[in-house]
């Protein structure tokens, strides 16, 4: 290992060299520290090393200048794009060079041309935004299409949904400029005979590679011709076919798939195609997925842009673990596996017509089928088939599945047989898995659970593996059909091709790259399949957590383990919260993966030395700013928000903490002392002396403290006359935030009135009770289960008397639905109380769904609070706009930015802000006057009215305005 005696010092070297070439630039873009470190140490893949350092180039100058001093000191690099290879070959033991967060640009669009000229780290997404447009995209597409970067692409030459149509990257490439091993620069594309000449004749690094590849050629023609491109999704191995003269010696295609073996792209020009302006989704059902693989070649007749296919497991799997997905499979027609065929079309009814005639000629097949025309119905269900990878990751019982038999694929034609004979290799091995992928080009993806944890658990896989790529072989198939082989299947190669293949891909590799530093232990030379497996029986630190993880057997290492690194956390224009520190930053660091990462270091006995006393992980958790969006929004429900907690309980326990802990982590206790004089507070919180009062809570002075309602809402309800009628339709029992009791009285005050109206007597719990979250979010777990016992022992006997517990702020209700009767497991009331919370919203849609609210013919502009959107889902606020006919436009702008303490707090004022700023505040800004902005979580309006100085309203609150009912206005 290059961490160990003379290597160790070698590296030290290195980096020191490094910095010292790099000059000025050096500093922010290299860092060889444990916490970089762990966050590199895998990618999607069962792999992990832990790279020498991380070196993230803002120029191409110093990618340069980084291979050569790495080259000098016979140091490996490896490119890494978006990190989301699931066959391995994103890690390495030597350098990481990350080129997805500096070298990102769109160099150029050539739309009449059909054209762009790219940076290796530009998002696919973001490619296809520039181009759309023009009524262009790039034609490959993977399902990381928000987070997969280019030069990614290009490493692995990855292929997608719409490959049946477009093809692989391969096949639209036209260019690229490289950085050799040894730091020599070139532009490669197709070269003509003559030009090949020129090239040799002039001589140097460009003409000695020029002709050694035509020897290599020469050579081989034969056995290239015999085995390489025999069909179209053959992507295990190098393409040398491309450089046979009926390609025109095509260089960069044939670096294309090299998986970063060969040479580093620095920039690429890659073909776009023409879309149709209108598609229609047609999805068929089938009682087996052999029987969907049997009708792929008619399907392919009718020249479709795409035929994916998914099996029950990765459907039960989706409507497990999300209520995102529920609407999606309800429209599934009946059946155990099912093909998305799309469509396209010159108009939408041109597509839906194509679409119903494709169908109809496939009904010897099957007659269960429907014809989605609706682009927004469309989407949900091809957001399934996306998130595939990380759903396919827990079986429906539970159990955990993992890739390596990830990306096997065969002619379409013999698609069918070979997926009959895999699910035999399954059944003897004991072996269940979620089958899924790219039925039109006969690619399948399939988690398997693989017992890796087992003792015997890595020769398990390794007996699978070999008998699974001999099969592939028998149907005339290749390993890989788009992610590469990496250290997931290259080992076995020689099962696929002649010793004269394997011969031209040494060859190959060795002209690029004679002394092996790019990438080893990958296609050439590989590494063992069963070699540094990530999840194996190793140490782990011994704790005994605070929180349940009731999916995960208690396992707090299991929970982890969701993390497989898909990376969706990295997608930078989501619809939904995650992640919204990485959004700012694009640091891997504050990924929600790249903290999984640093915390199972921590837990594993990894680089990461100091167990709960880590300052690394301290760091990497810093940012997280505990939203909760990667809960609901992450496939594999990696919840961050749960493990910071956990971590830092035990980080800080029986130690000072900082000093926002003991301010905004006790602010119920606070506001509980405020409420006595709370004028007197006011005045100096609004006063110099705040500047005092902040710095020595940890508060960033930019911020102003919200001032303190002068009559709590405790006070107004217990004082306020009765409400003739109420009880008509039960009672419910009004949780009392301690934000809206002290500081914001309104929405519950709202919330009160409209419920009594409906016919419901409130209730609220006795005395001053609190959910506890201020002290989950900043850790203090044993004083938050204190408060939660406490709370629940003060409800008890109310509970049996109430139809449902009303939570008014979001972030509260959620906490009451989730981290308390997960801190509190096994309290006899706490999955009780969790049941029968509801949002305002869901008390009146599941209780009083006859009721017809008066109608409010405004615009609103809504922010749905991060709990609310990751716990409760905001179905019923939609629900209930619509029947008061409210003209509502819900933003999809993610986190506020201020997610509780964490805005509050000195060091996140900048980040909090351009969070931010990033869709929320700037919409705020930009709305006209009349437009309503809808807000029911306190940080949201706290944000909203100090970065665009607007009020915001609760739900409560609107709802009461159409009722016209006389109030005082609520206080603010």
């Amino acid at each position: 290992m290059l961490t160990s005696g003379s290597q160790s010092h070698t590296i030290q070297q290195c980096e020191h060299d490094l910095r010292r070439e790099l000059g000025p630039a050096a500093t922010g873009i290299i860092d060889f520290s444990p916490g970089r470190r762990a966050q590199y140490s895998g990618d999607a893949s069962n792999y992990r090393v832990v790279p020498a350092g991380v070196v993230t180039p803002r120029t191409v100058d110093d990618v340069v200048r980084t291979v050569r001093v790495c080259y000098r000191h016979g140091v490996p690099l490896v490119a890494r794009g978006g990190g989301t290879s699931v066959a391995g070959n994103a890690i390495t033991e030597g350098v990481v060079l990350d080129l997805s967060k500096h070298l990102n640009r769109i160099l150029e669009i050539n739309h009449e041309g059909g054209w762009a000229r790219v940076e290796p780290g530009v998002v696919l997404d973001d490619l296809r935004a520039a181009a759309a447009p023009h009524g262009l995209t790039f034609g490959p597409d993977p399902s990381t299409h928000s987070r997969c970067t280019l030069g990614g692409m290009i490493g692995n030459d990855a292929c997608g949904s719409h490959s049946v149509a477009w093809g692989r990257t391969s096949d639209n490439v036209i260019e690229l400029d490289v950085v050799l091993a040894d730091g020599t620069q070139m532009t490669v594309g197709q070269h003509t005979s003559a030009e090949i000449d020129d090239i040799i004749a002039s001589g140097g690094e460009r003409g000695r590679v020029f002709a050694q590849l035509r020897t290599l050629v020469d050579r081989h023609r034969a056995e290239i011709r015999l085995e390489l491109a025999r069909f179209p999704r053959q992507v295990s191995g190098y393409p040398l076919h491309y450089l046979l003269p009926e390609n025109r010696f095509d260089l960069a295609k044939a670096l294309v798939g090299t998986e970063g073996t060969c040479a580093i792209v620095v920039s690429a020009t890659v073909r776009l195609v023409r879309t149709p302006p209108q598609r229609c989704l047609a999805v068929m059902g089938f009682p087996s997925a052999v029987a969907a693989a049997e009708a792929v070649p008619d399907i392919l007749r009718a020249r479709p842009l795409a035929v994916e296919g998914m099996d029950r497991a990765l459907v039960d799997s989706a409507q497990q673990k999300s209520t995102r997905h529920l609407d999606a499979i309800e429209q599934l027609p009946p059946g155990k596996s099912w093909l998305y065929i799309e469509i396209g079309g010159e108009t939408a009814a041109a597509a839906e017509t194509a679409a119903r005639a494709v169908v109809a000629q496939l009904s010897d097949h099957s007659t269960n089928s429907v014809v989605v025309a609706k682009p927004s119905a469309q989407r949900q269900l091809w957001r399934i088939r996306e998130d595939g990878a990380g759903l396919a990751t827990r079986l429906p019982d539970g159990s955990e599945a993992w890739p390596g038999w990830e990306d096997a694929a065969v002619p379409p034609e013999n698609l069918a047989a070979y997926l009959r004979e895999f699910e035999d290799l399954m059944h003897r091995h004991r072996r269940r898995g979620v089958i899924y992928g790219h039925f039109g080009d006969g690619c399948l993806h399939v988690r398997i659970d693989f017992p890796l944890a087992a003792e015997d658990g890595s020769q398990q896989f390794r007996q699978f593996m070999q008998q699974a790529c001999e099969l592939v072989v028998r149907h005339g198939g290749s390993f890989s059909g788009e992610h590469g082989d990496g250290r997931a299947r290259a080992e076995f190669l020689p099962l696929m091709y002649s010793p004269a293949i394997m011969e031209a891909f040494s060859e190959f590799k060795a002209i690029f790259d004679p002394e092996d530093r790019l990438n080893p232990g990958v296609v050439v030379r590989p590494r063992p399949i069963d070699a540094d497996l990530r999840v194996q029986p190793r140490r782990s630190l011994d704790i005994t957590p605070m929180f349940s993880y009731e999916h995960d057997d208690g396992d707090m290492t299991a929970a982890l383990r969701r993390c497989v690194g898909v990376g969706k956390c990295r997608t930078q224009h989501s619809a939904g919260v995650m992640c919204p520190s990485y959004q700012v930053t694009r640091d891997e660091k504050d990924s929600t993966r790249g903290r999984a990462r640093v915390l199972n270091e921590m837990l594993g006995g990894g680089v990461i030395e100091d167990g709960w006393k880590s300052t690394e992980v301290r760091d990497a958790l810093d940012l997280c700013l505990s939203c909760k969006g990667c809960s609901h929004d992450c496939p594999t429900q990696v919840d961050m928000a749960t493990y910071k907690s956990e971590f830092l309980h035990h980080h800080y326990r029986r130690r000072l903490r900082p000093a926002s802990h003991y301010s905004m982590g006790w602010l119920p206790l606070w506001a509980r002392l405020a409420r006595t004089a709370p004028r007197l507070v006011n005045a100096v919180t609004s006063s110099p002396a705040a500047g005092v009062l902040k710095r020595f809570g940890g508060i960033a002075p930019e911020r102003s403290i919200p001032p303190f309602a002068l009559e709590s809402f405790s006070t107004w309800f217990r004082t306020r006359p009765a409400t003739p009628g109420a009880g008509s339709r039960g009672t419910v029992l009004l949780w009392v935030d301690s934000f809206g009791n002290a500081l914001n009285p309104g929405p519950l005050r709202a919330a009160t009135e409209v419920l009594e109206e409906i016919g419901f007597r409130v209730v609220v719990p006795p005395g001053t009770q609190c959910c506890g979250l201020t002290w989950i979010t900043t850790g203090q777990l044993d004083v938050a289960r204190r408060v939660q016992r406490r709370a629940l022992k003060a409800i008890t006997p109310q509970l049996d008397e109430v139809s449902a517990v009303v939570g008014i702020e979001p972030s509260c209700t959620a906490t009451l639905r989730t981290d308390l009767p997960d801190l509190l497991a096994g309290h006899p009331i706490a999955k009780r109380l969790a049941h029968m919370t509801k949002t305002f919203a869901e008390t009146i849609r599941e209780l009083a769904p006859d009721w017809q609210p008066p109608r409010l013919p405004i615009k609103t502009l809504r922010q749905t609070h991060c709990h609310q959107h990751a716990v409760m889902g905001d179905q019923a606020d939609s629900w209930l706009l619509t029947r008061m006919g409210v003209d509502d436009t819900k933003l999809n702008s993610g986190c506020c930015g201020l997610a509780g303490n964490f805005g509050f707090e000195k060091d996140h004022y900048d980040v909090s802000v351009a969070a931010g700023e990033r869709v929320l505040l700037p919409a705020v800004r930009a709305a006209e006057d009349t437009v309503r902005v809808l807000a029911d979580g306190f940080s949201c309006h706290t944000q909203i009215k100090q970065g665009a100085h607007r009020h915001t309203h609760h739900l409560a609150e609107l709802v009461r305005e159409a009722h016209q009912t006389p109030t005082t206005p609520p206080e603010r």
